[in-house]
């Protein structure tokens, strides 16, 4: 019988920004300060990588008083500066990595899902992109030695596609209590492009509590394609879909997650990706999703994977399988 292991908790867990007080920063007296809270800013960093236009929206305040908040934020966070290429490498060695329970998959991304990043997978239906969201939802929360980082999981689901049964046999193959494994998944239906947008400020919110890991979207694009139909509508899609992304990279830099969507494709030829699809998002998707990895299917159980797109990475293949197990070689 196989022994039922729980997470230990990480060495150094990565925290948040210590809470300060908004009304510390000059030109921000209680009123715009509580508006501030309302829309989501309630740390420095987050205040420091803002734009004043969504900073004066927010507090329904002029750009030019903005402008002066958010230049008072990057000051006090020391944002904005130059570094050494010597710090980012020593940044860069800190970074963690999630196992997906599959080695090739593993070696195809340098050794797992990594944090500080947005992987995406896409893929036709049934090539396994849900299955891989949950799987990597349950390794994360296995020890830093055994492939995980001891973590907590927030889940956006956009298509009514979590399924706390596989989380069960996942859990139990990798040796996880399943009820508490299911209690570190922290589930949320988006119901509009708007809805799915604002999950992720609530994530920000529950990750000042929770060691929160990593986000999965599944799926990315459903409703950004569903809600903006036709050419006249691309534009605004493509600005909501940018700033959604750009939200998720600075949740992924300010908690030290990853950040794991999947995505639809169109039937669109593309002889990058070798298939008569290509995935949903354009340049936009293409630009801000740091790993991209290509799901085809080949003879059950078995999928291929292809890497489409890396800052540091070749291009390559990897095929693992879809078992009761979850993934596996």
């Amino acid at each position: 019988m196989k022994t039922v292991s729980k997470p230990v908790p990480p060495d150094s867990p990565p925290r948040p920004p210590a809470p300060f007080e908004l009304e510390d920063l000059e030109g921000v007296g209680p009123t715009i300060a509580e508006k501030l809270r309302e829309a989501g800013y309630t740390d420095l960093m987050e205040l420091a990588v803002a734009s004043p236009s969504d900073i004066a929206e927010a507090a329904e305040i002029g750009v030019a008083i903005a402008q002066r908040i958010v230049n008072e934020a990057r000051k006090r966070a020391d944002v904005g500066g130059f570094e050494s290429g010597t710090t980012v490498l020593e940044r860069r060695q800190k970074l963690g990595r999630i196992t997906t329970h599959s080695k090739a998959l593993d070696e195809l991304l340098g050794g797992g899902v990594e944090t500080q990043a947005i992987t995406e997978f896409s893929g036709e239906f049934g090539t396994g992109k849900t299955q891989l969201g949950h799987q990597i939802a349950v390794d994360v929360q296995l020890p830093t030695g055994s492939g995980g980082l001891s973590g907590e999981v927030v889940y956006i689901d956009t298509e009514s596609t979590f399924r706390p049964e596989r989380i069960v046999d996942m859990s139990r193959a990798a040796g996880l209590d399943p009820t508490e494994a299911l209690g570190r998944i922290h589930v949320a239906r988006a119901f509009n492009s708007n809805h799915q947008m604002l999950l992720v400020q609530k994530a920000q919110e529950l990750a000042r509590e929770r060691p929160i890991r990593l986000v999965v979207v599944d799926s990315l694009t459903a409703h950004f394609r569903s809600e903006y139909v036709g050419r006249a509508e691309l534009a605004p899609r493509q600005q909501m879909l940018n700033k959604h992304l750009h939200e998720l990279l600075r949740f992924a830099d300010t908690y030290n997650a990853s950040i794991v969507v999947t995505n639809q494709v169109s039937s669109r030829p593309d002889i990058l990706f070798g298939d008569p699809t290509r995935p949903i998002g354009g340049n936009i998707v293409a630009h801000a999703a740091t790993y991209r990895i290509y799901l085809r299917k080949s003879k059950p159980p078995k999928r291929i994977a292809r890497l489409i797109d890396s800052p540091n990475l070749p291009e390559g293949e990897a095929v693992f399988s879809l078992t009761g197990e979850g993934i596996r070689d």
